[in-house]
């Protein structure tokens, strides 16, 4: 009877505010999008750090007639000089260190520029002696490419050490700063969630006093007059959180495994619908918790009054 009571009391509440429950569905389900958003965004930063870092390799750049950087003169790298950098690979105090490495010749070098960048207007211009020879280094650990820098830049013949990792940082750094972004926006949409729900909840106490009133005389405790004004914020932060969830899901669906898994497969890993699945509750508690804590200090306060 009780439980009956207080639901009925629920229902009207919400039928009652319904401008305002709206509202208050609305802003959650942005804000918890945004916060799923950036989970996810980091997962998909962690992956990607697996997957390039590890693919990550050091370029060792031999000189060509044509550089001037470096330990060049406008002078080709002699094959005693190539070789001096293969045996300091093989050292004891590097090969410990590399997984393994191979020599690209001009020719190949030659073939990889043009398979990248047939398309441009400057492809016809390039011929294979302008491109550098290079060793291409994998690491068992690439956080450990600097030891390979140091003992290889001084070296005759040798123009650049380059380590692949400097490209990448700048890109996570930016999809850092987006998730930090995504956060800082659903910080501030969650604080007008919580905002709502308690200006809301005090309304609806307002337009029910008289009741209130009554059931205080008649001897009910706070606490049961309390219930169905969470309830009521809980339900509907729940169906915001509902929404946010579904969003989530559908993102990761149809924008990253349909889309971004099937124009670049081949470039890294992404993101599924089980991580999709795990943020989903998560999106539910969150929104539970924030809900029932602000009705319940709206409504305990209102009280008090």
């Amino acid at each position: 009877m009780r439980f009956g009571l207080i639901m009925s009391e629920v229902a009207g509440g919400l039928r009652r505010n319904i401008s305002m429950v709206v509202s208050v569905v609305l802003v959650t389900f942005i804000s918890l999008t945004f916060v799923g958003a950036a989970i996810l965004l980091q997962a998909q930063i962690g992956q990607m750090k697996g997957y390039w870092y590890d693919r990550a390799q050091v370029a060792v750049y031999f000189c060509t007639s044509a550089s001037e950087i470096g330990n060049c003169n406008l002078t080709e790298a002699t094959d005693e000089q190539k070789d001096a950098v293969e045996d300091q690979l093989a050292s004891p105090a590097l090969a410990s260190l590399i997984n393994d490495y191979e020599f690209e010749s001009h020719e190949q070098a030659y073939d990889r520029y043009v398979e990248q960048f047939s398309d441009s207007e400057f492809s016809d211009f390039v011929s294979p002696e302008f491109l550098n020879e290079a060793f291409w280094v994998n690491l068992n650990d690439p956080t450990q490419s600097d030891a390979l820098v140091e003992s290889l830049s001084g070296l005759a013949g040798v123009e650049e050490v380059q380590d692949q990792r400097r490209y990448l940082d700048p890109i996570f750094a930016a999809l850092n700063a987006a998730s930090y972004t995504a956060i800082g926006i659903a910080s501030l949409m969650l604080v007008a969630a919580v905002l709502l729900i308690a200006t809301t909840i005090r309304l609806s106490a307002f337009s029910r006093r008289r009741e209130l009133g009554i059931m205080r005389l008649v001897g009910a405790s706070n606490r049961f007059i309390q219930t169905p004004f969470i309830l009521e914020g809980v339900i509907s932060a729940l169906i915001g959180s509902v929404l946010a969830a579904l969003a989530v899901i559908a993102i990761v669906r149809f924008f990253v495994i349909d889309y971004l898994g099937s124009t670049l497969q081949t470039t890294t890993a992404y993101i599924g619908i089980t991580e999709a699945l795990l943020v989903a509750p998560v999106l539910l508690v969150i929104g539970a918790l924030l809900a029932a804590a602000s009705a319940g200090v709206a409504i305990n306060r209102y009280l008090k009054v």
